[in-house]
């Protein structure tokens, strides 16, 4: 069997990948700047939000932060995972108008050409790996050896440093092929001719040949524009409970009052609770305490309608009752602006302790729960005594409480 040389896959025409077979109008420079600007503002999105989740789970004392809104997480985990998915149909856009452009003969003609094409594939490849394992996490399906925490955060990194190259490396292209919108006194064009990619690689023939009835530009827009609405649509009621009849895509239904890790799950077992519960504060204070549950429930009680906002999107309001975390600070002698670390029954998982910085500590609505929805707790929702707050994502609302330690 004869070995068809590599050069003649990409010229000879009676070969797939030859770049003439895949003239279209819809290729050409401002069509790709459109969607590589929607790419941008999508990734943009979903980094800085991912940013605000990372401060959230692994927090610095230089940067706290706040205790209110106490909606604000819920609103921004809800953008990060609805900005993810909805970044799915507009880079595969992206993707099919610049790729015959990607697969030109020769490779490169400038050593600008290698790096740009290198940029290229590590923005590719980063945000494909940063929506299906985002996607992953959703569904709690994790079929690799390594930390999706640590690896989700480096690679959101890497390629959002990718995209700023990018953005870099073909900004004078993109402004001109959209007309010089952005610039003082500048107004949009009306109608005159697009550059085509063709035009800028001559490897793709002219623009002239080849092209059919079909999509306009606009029409192509639209298109990609509609399939981010559904898949937004079908997904953001996990966490907008007016659009939660169409959430189909949402894994968790929020009015259910769902949770991601049961107590079985986390080796909490009710004899745990029942065999002599004792929940202490300990640390920077006057006075340890050490209360039985009977004693706790006999404490000053007070109600907030707070959410659990999950870092897979889902989140719910609901009411809780319980004792306020500052009182029992105060009950203790611990120091004005106190920080505090909770400690769990459970005996092993990433946040089996959760941290509570002076703002939250200090809120009037955080809360070592009791009651939710005007019923004891479940042990599956944390029973006896639940951790929740204020701007907190629900993987730092923790359950079981056993100990607070004053820092």
């Amino acid at each position: 069997m004869t070995k068809v040389p590599a050069r003649s896959l990409l010229t000879d025409p009676d070969r797939p990948l030859r770049q003439g077979r895949y003239r279209s109008p819809l290729r050409d420079e401002r069509l790709a700047a459109w969607l590589g600007a929607g790419v941008g503002v999508l990734f943009g999105a979903c980094f800085l939000t991912g940013l605000f989740s990372h401060l959230h789970q692994n927090p610095v004392t230089w940067l706290p932060v706040p205790a209110r809104p106490a909606g604000l997480y819920r609103i921004t985990q809800g953008l990060h995972v609805a900005s993810g998915i909805a970044s799915l149909p507009v880079l595969l856009a992206k993707l099919w108008v610049v790729w015959p452009r990607l697969l030109s003969f020769p490779p490169f003609r400038h050593v600008s050409d290698v790096v740009e094409r290198l940029g290229i594939l590590v923005l590719v490849g980063g945000g494909i790996f940063m929506v299906f394992s985002g996607v992953a996490n959703i569904a709690l399906w994790y079929p690799w050896p390594f930390s999706f925490r640590a690896a989700h955060f480096w690679m959101a990194w890497v390629t959002i440093g990718a995209l700023v190259s990018h953005v870099g490396a073909r900004w004078t292209t993109s402004r001109r092929a959209l007309g010089g919108w952005g610039r003082a006194g500048a107004s949009p064009p009306r109608e005159r001719p697009r550059p085509a990619l063709a035009e800028a690689d001559p490897a793709l023939g002219t623009a002239a040949e080849g092209v059919h009835d079909g999509l306009s530009r606009r029409g192509f827009l639209l298109t990609v524009g509609a399939a981010t609405g559904a898949l937004t649509a079908v997904t953001v009621g996990q966490t907008v409970p007016a659009l939660s009849p169409l959430a189909l895509l949402a894994p968790r239904d929020p009015r259910d009052r769902p949770v991601n890790r049961t107590a079985a799950m986390a080796g909490v077992q009710a004899g745990d609770v029942a065999a002599g519960y004792v929940f202490s504060v300990e640390g920077r204070v006057e006075r340890p305490l050490r209360l039985t549950l009977d004693e706790l429930v006999d404490l000053p009680s007070h109600e907030a309608r707070l959410p659990i906002a999950c870092v897979e999107g889902w989140s719910y309001s609901a009411p809780w009752s319980g004792v306020r975390l500052r009182d029992l600070l105060v009950l203790a002698g611990a120091p004005e602006g106190a920080e505090v670390r909770v400690e769990s029954l459970e005996q092993e998982g990433a946040f089996r302790t959760s941290f509570v910085n002076r703002a939250q500590a200090q809120d009037r609505d955080t809360l070592l729960a009791t009651h939710l929805d005007g019923d004891v707790l479940s042990l599956d929702h944390g029973f006896p005594l639940r951790l929740i707050g204020p701007d907190r994502p629900g993987v730092n609302q923790t359950k079981w409480v056993t100990r607070l330690v004053v820092e």
